[in-house]
């Protein structure tokens, strides 16, 4: 077992990214640290007051190596995994609300449009502290989104904070809702107002149905659109870029980058764009996150639209699911996602915004227009 041990953590570690191979002194020091984690193995094994099967010790250094790299590594043993493969249950998760850790602390990212926890009033940015009254300060995002996971009908308790004011709770009941990736409606008869609230594989159809119907309506004198991003907690990758390319007639919409500098991967917008040339505002906030800010970010960089509103949420990281020859899987972040010019998204790099939310925008016909939302 001891020997399954290390070689279950040293293929782990080599997926991980090459951590013992860059050790400057060579393969010596990685059998030196496998030898660390040898004696500490048998250690724990032998003398923890109350007994541990090794099956429970490895899975616990796997989860621990793959913690200590971001929030959203870790490990799934073989009953999490195969609950992941299983077809999506919607009344099995219907608190929707997206979370994430940062610096230690269980944040909101956003509550999906029209969920239960949106009703409920929590908002982006909320810290969360407790689940249930139990503290969250030693879970992993992995176990606290299954906490926040339940059957519909059911009621989860959050301890959380809005902001700096005092901490409060919030009794939120579980319940089965549908999520409209996009909506629309005509704002003064001549602006188009779209509402992007996530990514799936309907979204792209979606958007060129909700454009086409606001022509429509508009007639001839549509002179604009207004493209809401704000509180979009991201999504599906792929249906993010179909959704940047709906709105981009050529240009690059995103670079893909992993650990190897060979492994970079350019995607580009194929002809044609929804739009149809008119002018694009994006609405954006702290709520607009990972595959959001992705659009928003190709949307900037491609001068397709500008960017209205207050800066990004920061986060960028594509996970891949590794399966672990039939003993569960590790979620691992394999690449980041940077906007067309080489703007990398980060807690540290969020996207700029141009300014607050009025900004004053001309007509095709020269006339000036006050947008405020």
């Amino acid at each position: 077992m001891r020997r399954l041990a290390i070689t279950v953590l040293l293929a782990a570690s080599l997926v991980a990214g090459g951590v013992f191979a860059q050790q400057k002194t060579g393969k010596n020091n990685v059998y030196e640290e496998l030898n660390l984690f040898d004696e500490a193995f048998e250690r724990i094994r032998n003398d923890a007051v109350d007994p541990v099967t090794d099956a429970k010790l490895i899975g616990a250094a796997i989860a621990g190596m793959l913690s200590g790299l971001d929030p959203r590594s870790s490990f799934m043993d073989e009953d999490q995994f195969k609950a992941l493969q299983a077809p999506a249950d919607r009344d099995a998760d219907t608190s929707g609300l997206v979370v994430t850790i940062d610096n230690g602390q269980l944040k909101v990212i956003s509550p999906e449009d029209g969920s239960p926890a949106a009703r409920a009033g929590v908002r982006p940015g909320d810290v969360i502290f407790a689940i249930n009254k139990e503290p969250v300060y030693d879970l992993s995002l992995t176990e606290a989104e299954q906490k926040l996971r339940g059957p519909a009908g059911s009621e989860v308790q959050l301890t959380l904070r809005h902001g700096v004011e005092k901490p409060v709770d919030l009794m939120i009941k579980r319940e089965a809702y549908k999520l409209a990736t996009v909506t629309g409606r005509l704002e003064k008869g001549n602006i188009g107002y779209v509402r992007v609230a996530g990514f799936d594989n309907g979204t792209q159809a979606a958007l060129a149905d909700a454009v086409q119907d606001l022509r429509q309506r508009a007639g001839s004198k549509l002179i604009g659109l207004v493209l809401d991003l704000r509180n979009n907690p991201g999504g599906a990758f792929d249906a993010a870029v179909a959704a940047a390319d709906a709105f981009l007639d050529k240009g690059e919409i995103v670079v893909v980058k992993g650990r190897k500098p060979g492994s970079v991967k350019r995607i580009s917008a194929t002809p044609g764009e929804i739009a149809k040339g008119l002018s694009v505002v994006a609405l954006v906030n702290g709520g607009t996150a990972r595959e959001a800010e992705l659009v928003a970010g190709a949307l900037q960089d491609n001068r397709r639209a500008v960017l209205l509103g207050t800066k990004t949420f920061g986060e960028s990281a594509i996970e891949t699911i590794i399966p672990l020859n039939g003993n569960g899987a590790i979620k691992l972040t394999t690449a980041r996602f940077e906007t067309p010019s080489g703007r990398a998204i980060s807690a540290r790099t969020k996207l700029p915004t141009l300014r607050p939310l009025t900004r004053r925008i001309t007509s095709p016909t020269r006339k000036p227009y006050v947008m405020m939302w």
